[in-house]
């Protein structure tokens, strides 16, 4: 039969990917492509299409990538005597291409870099071609390109089977010991008589990468001409951009400053000379970032030096700052990690040079410049927006470093004066036009700053907050004040004469047409009732007025972030008087949900809305509260089952609505946290009500919050909630298993994981209701079905539980003795009859998942469930594995991977040795591992 694998498939495979739209037939064709380069067939059409000039040029570059995969992964299906005659084909190949295409050119040089390391018959490889290309001008570029891949993939390349002895005999013959020869080659070639710019640049790549591999050292550079001309090629047009990345990589590689000293001699006095150059590329961003990161660079290199030396390095430090205070912030971000770095390494040392003073207290103004909004702000929108306002965190920790090394009361008057001084030119009547954005970017440092703050301050954060009375009303200035006061709020806390002008301040805030104001407002509020609870105990019924009369006008956020901060002024009451607040307040809010729900007619989506908003609010405050502990205070005794009253008409009248399932679930799982033991007698209905609504209404959050209760009562003695934990189990497992009949698992992914993880608290808490109940059948196959849904919580789950099942002691051959638990038995046989029907399903799942979509974390899980079933059904686990395994995906799982599992396997049952089965199944994931890597790249 002729082989599927010639000329004319291969070019109609890759005419699909110009031709075809739809994603199916690319996919194919994709496949095919990637089983061709699979094949001993691929080397000679490969090489006839690249020899060949009528073959279109993605033909082409498709043969030149096939040589370079196939020389990394399939050089042993070339034989001993056609080895040579394959390297000549590769040099052949790239004198036919000599005048590119480049990227050509690159597939095939990487291809011979491979060749190179792993053929150690091809002795002097390198000088083998420095002598036949490097004589020849038009070659040239050629033997650049191969001299700057040949690091990289001898270094890089992991994927080239070779062992690690023949790695390290290897690697130096082709680099280190010709590392010499290469930097006199480029030396040459770069002042040679005719040389392009090209090349120049082709010179540089392949320096950096030898300087990169650590082949060659800074030293070495710097006793050739590439030195000078690399500094040189600053001012080229041309070379700038390679001569910045060849810069910065000998600046980098002098990071052992003591031993690099010589060269950082040479080098400093060129950076000083660089400096003129910023000035002069202003306009020029592209200059300007590259000459940024070349004195970012330096700096971060050398700060030990600058700490030792600083009046020699003011220049370099200047250079920096200036490139700081450069108006693109992409660019003024790369030297942050300087600052940084100095910062720490000044904070190591007791006094602290002037010169870094000065730098410092220069760098506080630039940050508090950028971080002023444009003029005219509304033209900063959408994205652009949103990465002006990431960037103002970002920069915002290095104002941090700038209170490392000054001190947070330097850099925080130097804010403070700021906003006076605007505020008093504003007021001089000199007719000057403060805008808002001169104001807001010191206060918004002045939130920066907020954590180095001393909270014993008594100097100048009194000053701050005495100024925000006195600051400009506008909103965006408002909304900085809130925030402030917000990040303050320990320091407040031990100076609780603020407080009531704060609470003033942020209660005006509620009021404020700007949505944004208000919601800091609500920020501010939570963290100041946070850390200054203590005193604000007797504020509390001036908090609840606040609540009764602002919350009509605030948004449902704001409103729960004022329920949040009255929660915590509650939670620092003696336990007596806190549960009667609490009471207090949360019927205050159960009132309106009663109002609301107790009219005579259906209430409208809008009111069910308001419902929502209202438990919302519930929640967050026993959040906030948590717990009374074990015995609760007298006023909270009898509330469980008030609340439930109220809870379960409402989910019986209204639970079809999933935002209102989806609250009274949340509510009712912080009420068991908050009541505890007390809410035993409510649980039954509570399970009832919850099993029935699931049942009708298919909301996954039911089966979650019932999960939850197993977790919290399913230990319980208590007769009545057994019974209601079986019925509902059993109930809710007959509607997810009516679901999978009706719909595919992939369209169920909440419901999978909520029954799983019900699945599990009953098996930990109530194992005779799980293992005996005619639901266990469904629950099995439920999570053998949900290892197929791509998910990773959902598969990790269902590894779980199955795990647990077949792992359980009631399997073992101690689980017959007069000391087991009487039921074990029963639960075996259910056991077993599951596996029985389902085994083969379960070990193509689990091998199916293992080669495919399973996450990499997963395969312990699949290896202690194939150990499992091998042991305790070897003989059903050994006559599964050919139909399991012919059903595997080849491009994911090889044929020779198979046999070799199936032969290991078989050996480890036969001899009852079944670790063994856990080094087939890991043998495998490596041989699978190593199919996908190689398919991972689609082409294009």
């Amino acid at each position: 039969m002729a082989s599927a694998y010639n000329h004319e498939n291969l070019l109609a495979a890759l005419q699909v990917f110009s031709t075809a739209t739809d994603k199916a037939s690319i996919e194919r064709a994709n496949v095919w492509l990637q089983d061709f380069q699979h094949s001993a067939e691929a080397w000679a059409i490969c090489n006839s299409l690249l020899l060949s000039p009528d073959a279109p040029q993605p033909a082409r570059l498709f043969a030149a990538q096939t040589f370079r995969t196939k020389v990394t992964y399939d050089l042993n299906q070339v034989e001993e005597p056609h080895i040579v005659a394959l390297r000549d084909t590769l040099i052949a190949a790239l004198t036919r291409y000599q005048s590119g295409p480049k990227v050509i050119q690159t597939q095939l040089c990487l291809a011979l870099a491979g060749f190179a390391l792993q053929v150690s018959q091809w002795e002097k490889s390198v000088q083998t071609l420095i002598q036949d290309f490097g004589r020849n001008p038009s070659m040239v570029p050629i033997l650049l390109e191969f001299l700057t891949v040949l690091p990289e993939e001898v270094n890089g390349n992991t994927k080239i089977p070779i062992s690690n002895d023949e790695y390290r005999t290897r690697a130096p013959l082709l680099l280190t010991d010709n590392a010499k020869q290469v930097l006199e080659l480029l030396s040459m070639y770069i002042q040679a008589e005719g040389v392009t710019s090209e090349v120049q640049s082709q010179v540089f790549q392949c320096l950096r990468s030898w300087l990169n591999a650590g082949e060659l050292l800074a030293q070495d550079i710097a006793s050739t001409p590439l030195f000078a001309f690399v500094f040189d090629s600053l001012s080229s047009e041309q070379l700038f951009d390679s001569a910045v990345d060849v810069v910065c990589d000998i600046i980098h590689e002098t990071q052992e400053v003591y031993e690099n000293e010589d060269v950082i001699q040479l080098i400093l006095p060129r950076l000083v000379n660089l400096r003129p150059r910023i000035a002069q590329a202003n306009d020029d961003p592209d200059k300007m970032r590259g000459f940024c990161r070349v004195f970012a660079e330096a700096g971060e290199t050398y700060r030990q030096l600058l700490l030792q030396h600083p009046d020699s390095f003011v220049p370099l430090i200047e250079a920096i700052a200036e490139c700081t205070a450069y108006h693109d912030l992409d660019i003024v971000t790369i030297t942050f990690g300087f600052w940084y770095r100095l910062a720490q390494s000044i904070g190591k040392h007791r006094n602290v040079p002037p010169v870094f003073l000065d730098a410092y207290k220069a760098l506080v103004e630039i940050i508090i410049k950028h971080l002023r909004f444009p003029n005219d702000a509304q033209d900063l929108v959408g994205q652009e927006a949103d990465d002006f306002r990431s960037f103002r965190h970002v920069i915002g920790d290095t104002l941090k470093d700038c209170c490392y090394v000054l001190g947070a009361d330097v850099c925080l008057m130097r804010a403070y004066e700021m906003v006076v001084n605007a505020i008093a030119l504003g007021n001089s009547g000199s007719g000057a036009n403060i805008s808002w954005q001169e104001i807001e970017a010191p206060l918004f440092s002045m939130r920066s700053m907020g954590g180095e703050v001393d909270v014993r301050d008594d100097e100048i954060t009194p000053r701050i907050m005495d100024l925000l009375p006195q600051l400009p009303n506008h909103p965006r200035i408002r909304y900085a004040a809130m925030l402030v006061i917000g990040r303050y709020t320990e320091w407040t806390n031990m100076h609780p004469q603020h407080i009531a002008f704060q609470l003033t301040y942020l209660s005006s805030g509620f009021e404020d047409s700007d949505s944004e104001v208000a919601a800091a407002a609500g920020q501010a509020m939570k963290y100041l009732c946070k850390d200054c609870k203590r005193h604000l105990v007797p504020s509390l019924p001036q908090l609840y007025a606040f609540y009764t009369t602002a919350a009509p006008k605030l948004s449902q956020d704001d409103r729960v972030q004022v329920c949040e901060a009255i929660a915590h002024v509650i939670s620092y009451m003696p336990m007596e008087q806190a549960a009667q607040s609490l009471r207090t307040f949360c019927l205050q809010i159960l009132a309106s949900v009663h109002t609301l729900t107790s009219k005579p007619n259906p209430i409208s989506k809008e009111e069910l809305k308001h419902v929502a908003d209202y438990l919302e609010q519930i929640e967050a405050v026993l959040h906030v509260v948590d717990t009374f502990g074990e015995e609760l205070p007298a006023a909270c005794q009898g509330t469980c089952q008030e609340i439930w009253n109220l809870f379960n008409p409402l989910l019986q009248a209204y639970g079809g609505t999933y935002f209102i399932t989806e609250r009274v679930t949340r509510l009712l799982r912080q009420g068991l946290q908050f009541f505890g033991a007390a809410a035993l007698p409510v649980i039954p209905s509570v399970i009832e009500t919850l099993s029935i609504s699931f049942t009708t209404t298919g909301f996954s959050n039911c089966l979650w919050v019932v999960g939850k209760i197993v977790q919290r009562y399913g230990s319980s003695r208590d007769s009545v909630v057994q019974q209601a934990i079986k019925s509902s189990y059993e109930n809710m497992s007959l509607k997810v298993a009516s679901l999978l009949r009706d719909n595919s698992p992939t369209e169920l992914p909440d419901i999978l994981e909520d029954y799983i993880r019900l699945q599990q608290a009953i098996m930990e808490y109530c194992p005779d209701i799980f293992f005996l109940s005619p639901a266990f059948v469904i629950a099995f196959t439920a999570s053998l079905t949900s290892l197929g849904v791509v998910y990773t919580d959902i598969i990790f789950a269902s590894l779980d539980t199955l795990r647990d099942i077949l792992t359980h002691e009631c399997l073992s051959q101690k689980s017959s003795s007069p000391t087991s638990p009487p039921k074990f038995p029963l639960y075996a046989e259910q056991i077993r009859a599951a596996f029985s029907s389902h085994g083969h399903q379960l070990v193509g799942a689990l091998l199916t998942g293992l080669v495919g979509d399973f996450p990499e974390e997963a395969a312990s899980s699949v290896i202690t469930l194939l150990r499992a079933i091998a042991q305790t059904w070897p003989t059903e686990f050994t006559t599964f594995l050919p139909a399991v395994l012919d059903s595997l995906p080849l491009a994911t799982c090889p044929l020779a991977a198979r046999k070799q599992f199936v032969t290991s396997c078989n050996a480890a049952v036969s001899r009852k040795d079944f670790d063994k089965v856990k080094h087939a199944v890991t043998q495998l994931l490596r041989d699978s591992r190593r199919a996908r890597e190689r398919r991972e790249t689609k082409l294009k």
